[in-house]
C-alpha cells in the first residue's frame, strides 16, 4: 500500500475531418459514450471505465480477427527524475505524498503495459528529459540518453529545456537516441548550408492496428523568452498556426492516415487553445506535455481533444483504439501512476541508472541541509522551494528585494516522520536549481518593478492562452503584493509593499535574480532598463549551501508573499472554463 504523508506546506475512416469527427460522435451516441476517465489508484473496485478497457480488448471482433487494437503510452516532462521519488497528489482536499517513479519503475510498467499488444503499441516521450536532475546537468544530458534508449521509444519531440546545454549539445544528445525526433517548428538560425532548414523531421507516421496514423511535433515557440536567450542561439522557434495546417492535410490527403496526433510542449493552457483553432481541424488529439498537468479525462476543444501526462516519470498516459475496416470503432483513455509497489524495478535498468550516477555519486549524495517542512513546488502562486531560494539569496546579498523565476520543476521532499526532517542533498539542489546561475544584482525604480509584476502576472494568466507562458508566478522576498487575477494587464496588482511599507515608485530598490546568459545588460530577470546591473560574489548553489550549512533544519513554507483577491493560495493550474482539475 501507499505510504501517505501529510505536510504542513500550506498547501481511413474518411479523408474529410469533418466527416470523421462526425463519424465518432455517432459511434460515441451508439455506444453510449466514449470513456475517458482515468484509471483509479492500486487496489481500487474496478470501475466502470476499467470494465469498458475490458471490453475492447475481448471484443469478439478483436478475437475473430475482424478488428485491432491500437495501443499509445506517453511520457513528458520526466526532467532527469532517474530514481523513485516523493509524489504530490490531492485526498479530499489535502496534499498527501506518495512513491512514484524511476526509470527502472517506469521501464517495467511501459513494458508491462506493451505486452498486453505488443506489436500494436507505441511509446512517446513528449519532451523535458535531459534537463532537471543532477545527474543530467553534470553530463549535460547525455548520461539519460542510454536510460531512455533502455526503455525502447519509439518517438521523442523536444521539449522546452532540451535547449539548456546550447544547439550543439542538444543536437548531439538527441541525435544519441535510438527514437525518431519530430518538431515542426524548431529551424536552423544559422550562416551555413543549414540556415532555413528544420532541425528535426516534422512528422512521422506509422501503419498499426490496420491503419495508418501519423504524428506532428511542436515545441514552445516562447522557448527564448522563457528560457536564457543564450541557450537557443542558433534556433528560429515558430508558432504553430504557420504550418499545422498544412501537415494536417499533407497527413490527411496524401499519407492517407486515418488519425493524426499532434505532439505539443507547449503548455495546458496554450493547448487548449490550440484544439479551439480552425487550422488544427484534422487532428484527434493534441498528446500535449510542458506545464506538468496531469490530464485524467481528455479536455475536448472544437476541433481536438487535449491529454498531459504529469511529471518527473511518475505518470503515463495510456490511449486504446479498436479499429476495424479502417475504422475507429471505440477508444479508451486513461492516466496510470507509476508505481513501485505495483511494478517492480526493472533489473537491467537499475543497473544502467546506477552507472549513470557513478561518476558523480560522492557529490550529488552529499547532505547540505535537512528541511521540517515538505519542500513543494506545485503551487502556482507561492510555494516552499522557492521562499527557502529567496530567504537564502535576502540573507546572503541583503538586497531589498530577491526573486526566484516562476519556475515548476522540481518533485517534493518529504521529511521523515520518525526524523522529523528530510536531508537535502547536492542532488535535490540540481532538481531545485538545475542551472547553477551565478546571482546578478541591479538598482530598479518602484514603477518598474510595479510594471514588471504586472507582465509577470500576465503572463500566468492572460485571457487569452497564446500570451501565457509556461511558468508560474515569479517569487520573492522582500515584497507583499495583492493582486487580482481576472483583471486586465496593467490593473492587476491591487497593491505592493517593499520591507512593510508601499512601494515608492520614484524610489529606486537594490533587486537580486539569477543571471539569464544572453539577456542584454539592462535587463534583469526581464526587468527592462535596470541601472548598474553586475554579477555578486557566488552562484545560486553556493549560496544555497552556505545558507542551508549555518539555518538548517529550516521550515519554509507558504506565509502570504503574494496573494490573490479571487484565487486560492493551493491554485495548480492556469486552465479555466473546462472540466479538468489537478488531483
Amino acid at each position: 500500500m501507499d505510504k501517505v504523508h501529510q505536510t504542513d506546506c500550506g498547501c481511413g475512416t474518411c479523408n474529410s475531418p469533418s466527416s470523421r469527427r462526425d463519424f465518432l460522435k455517432s459511434a460515441a451516441l451508439l455506444t453510449g459514450g466514449l470513456s475517458m476517465i482515468g484509471t483509479t489508484v492500486a487496489g481500487a473496485v474496478s470501475t466502470p471505465e476499467d470494465e469498458h478497457l475490458r471490453e475492447m480488448k475481448e471484443s469478439q471482433s478483436v478475437k475473430d480477427g475482424k478488428a485491432s487494437r491500437f495501443t499509445i503510452l506517453y511520457t513528458a516532462d520526466i526532467h532527469a527524475q532517474i530514481l523513485t521519488h516523493d509524489e504530490f497528489f490531492l485526498e479530499n482536499g489535502k496534499p498527501v505524498y506518495k512513491k512514484r517513479g524511476g526509470m527502472a519503475v517506469l521501464k517495467t510498467m511501459l513494458h508491462t503495459l506493451k505486452a498486453e499488444n505488443p506489436e500494436n503499441t507505441i511509446i512517446l516521450d513528449a519532451g523535458d528529459c535531459f534537463q532537471g536532475g543532477g545527474v543530467a546537468a553534470l553530463s549535460k544530458g547525455a548520461a539519460i540518453v542510454p536510460l531512455m534508449n533502455n526503455i525502447g521509444y519509439d518517438l521523442i519531440l523536444p521539449g522546452n529545456w532540451e535547449v539548456v546545454y546550447g544547439k550543439e549539445m542538444m543536437q548531439k544528445d538527441l541525435g544519441a537516441y535510438e527514437a525518431t525526433k519530430i518538431c515542426a517548428n524548431m529551424f536552423h538560425d544559422t550562416k551555413d548550408e543549414f540556415n532555413g532548414d528544420l532541425i528535426f523531421q516534422p512528422y512521422w507516421t506509422k501503419m498499426i492496428g490496420g491503419i495508418k496514423i501519423g504524428f506532428i511535433g511542436y515545441n514552445d515557440p516562447l522557448t527564448p523568452k522563457r528560457q536564457s536567450p543564450a541557450y537557443s542561439y542558433g534556433i528560429t522557434f515558430t508558432k504553430p498556426e504557420l504550418n499545422v495546417a498544412k501537415y494536417i492535410r499533407l497527413l490527411r490527403d496524401y499519407e492517407k492516415c486515418s488519425m493524426v496526433f499532434l505532439i505539443t510542449h507547449m503548455g495546458l493552457a496554450q493547448q487548449v487553445d490550440l484544439a479551439n483553432k480552425p487550422y488544427v481541424e484534422g487532428a484527434d488529439y493534441i498528446l500535449g506535455a510542458d506545464t506538468h498537468e496531469r490530464v485524467r479525462k481528455p479536455i475536448e476543444g472544437k476541433y481536438s481533444k487535449v491529454t498531459e501526462p504529469g511529471a518527473f516519470g511518475s505518470f503515463i498516459s495510456k490511449l486504446d483504439f479498436v479499429v476495424e475496416d479502417g475504422v475507429i470503432k471505440d477508444q479508451h483513455y486513461a492516466l496510470l501512476d507509476v508505481d513501485p509497489d505495483r511494478y517492480k524495478p526493472d533489473a537491467e535498468m537499475e543497473v544502467l541508472v546506477k552507472e549513470a550516477r557513478e561518476p558523480y555519486r560522492e557529490e550529488l549524495d552529499k547532505v547540505i541541509g535537512r528541511t521540517k517542512n515538505t519542500l513543494v513546488r506545485y503551487y502556482v502562486i507561492e510555494n516552499p522551494i522557492d521562499n527557502m531560494i529567496t530567504d537564502a539569496l535576502m540573507w546572503k546579498l541583503k538586497p531589498d528585494i530577491a526573486l526566484s523565476n516562476g519556475f515548476r520543476f522540481c518533485p517534493p521532499l518529504v521529511p521523515d516522520k520518525e526524523k522529523g526532517y528530510a536531508e537535502i542533498t547536492n542532488d535535490f539542489l540540481w532538481s531545485m536549481l538545475p542551472v547553477d546561475s551565478n546571482a546578478r544584482q541591479a538598482s530598479v525604480t518602484g514603477k518598474q518593478i510595479w510594471n514588471w509584476m504586472e507582465k509577470e502576472l500576465h503572463n500566468v494568466f492572460a485571457s487569452d492562452p497564446a500570451k501565457r507562458f509556461g511558468g508560474w508566478v515569479i517569487r520573492f522576498k522582500g515584497m507583499e503584493v495583492n493582486f487580482t487575477v481576472h483583471k486586465e494587464l496593467g490593473k492587476r496588482v491591487n497593491s505592493m509593499k517593499v520591507k512593510g511599507k508601499p512601494i515608492d515608485l520614484e524610489k529606486s530598490y537594490t533587486v537580486v535574480a539569477c543571471e539569464r546568459e544572453g539577456d542584454p545588460e539592462e535587463v534583469l530577470c526581464r526587468i527592462e532598463n535596470v541601472s548598474g546591473a553586475h554579477n555578486v560574489d557566488g552562484t545560486l548553489h553556493e549560496i544555497m549551501r552556505e545558507y542551508l550549512a549555518k539555518f538548517s533544519p529550516v521550515a519554509p513554507r507558504v506565509e502570504g508573499r503574494i496573494t490573490a483577491t479571487d484565487a486560492p493560495s493551493t491554485l495548480l493550474s492556469q486552465l479555466e472554463g473546462y472540466d479538468y482539475d489537478f488531483i
